[in-house]
């Protein structure tokens, strides 16, 4: 059995469906609206629960209602073991538009909040796992989930990573994203791989230190492309599928995969996660 877990953030998020974002001052209506409890941690931290069986999740959640339906659904209603550090205050919170194009047009309203290591959360449980997704906490919590055999991390937590200093096995970040952009020698260590998602172009990747070995990167190589994965069905909701991919492809890394099947893996968790309502109507939950 495969150990996961996720280290990060969780947002409280409302979503409409709507025909387009509208424009300024323009009033629309929505079609269809819901709420869950998603952010990049939270996503992560359900599609690892599907493919392994079981994740750890060490989060912070605010002390509002917010936070306490967060705690609530991502443990009872999608099995993922959480772990979550009070922080007094409202949940960070977000709202996303989903147009007739699947696309997702999100609004946050908040400051993240992240898990400290001094937080009184099991930090000691992290050196157990086989891999570890993580989008955000301090430098600490990220030397803390150092610990695993196989750490990936998002762009967006950039801030800490640098401050750390310890070296990450995979940075995920964007090419179209300018959060999630990534400049080679920004951390020190380099990572030893950095994959950058494009969409429905499919990524790159290549090597972040070419003296640095690892069991699961290719020989040779230095760097590669890949094409995004056929969609399972039609198109619905864009909203999730970066994180998706990530923890698929932290999933195929901590179980011994290549780096080239764990991304292969992780585009087919991105496209199933587009066809499904929100970021948990359609989750990869079998490998072949």
């Amino acid at each position: 059995m495969t150990r996961v877990g996720v280290v990060g953030h969780v947002e409280w998020v409302e979503f409409a469906r709507v025909a387009r974002v509208p424009l300024a001052g323009e009033i629309v209506h929505a079609s269809e609206f819901f709420s869950v409890p998603a952010g990049g941690g939270g996503v992560a931290a359900v599609q690892l629960r599907r493919l392994a069986g079981s994740a750890l999740f060490l989060t912070a959640l605010g002390t509002g209602s917010e936070g306490e339906r967060s705690a609530a659904q991502l443990s009872e209603d999608y099995g993922v073991t959480l772990h979550a550090a009070p922080r007094p205050g409202p949940q960070r919170r977000a709202f996303t538009f989903v147009d007739d194009l699947s696309e997702r047009t999100i609004t946050v309203l908040g400051d993240r909040i992240v898990p400290m290591r001094a937080d009184p959360l099991p930090w000691d449980a992290l050196g157990e796992l086989d891999a570890i997704y993580l989008t955000g906490g301090d430098a600490d919590a990220v030397r803390a989930a150092r610990a695993a055999r196989v750490l990936v991390a998002t762009a967006r937590a950039l801030e800490p990573l640098v401050a750390a200093r310890v070296r990450i096995d995979v940075l995920v970040g964007s090419a179209n994203d300018p959060g999630e952009r990534y400049e080679t020698g920004t951390l020190d260590p380099q990572p030893r791989a950095i994959v950058r998602t494009n969409g429905g172009a499919g990524g790159h990747w290549e090597l972040g230190d070419a003296g640095v070995e690892a069991p699961w990167l290719p020989t040779g190589v230095t760097s590669g492309d890949w094409e995004a994965a056929p969609l399972p069905g039609p198109p619905v909701d864009a909203y999730g599928c970066g994180d998706s991919f990530a923890a698929g492809l932290t999933f195929g890394l901590g179980a011994g995969m290549m780096l080239d099947d764990a991304i292969a893996l992780g585009a087919r968790c991105g496209a199933t996660c587009l066809t499904g309502r929100g970021p948990y109507g359609a989750e990869l939950a079998e490998i072949p």
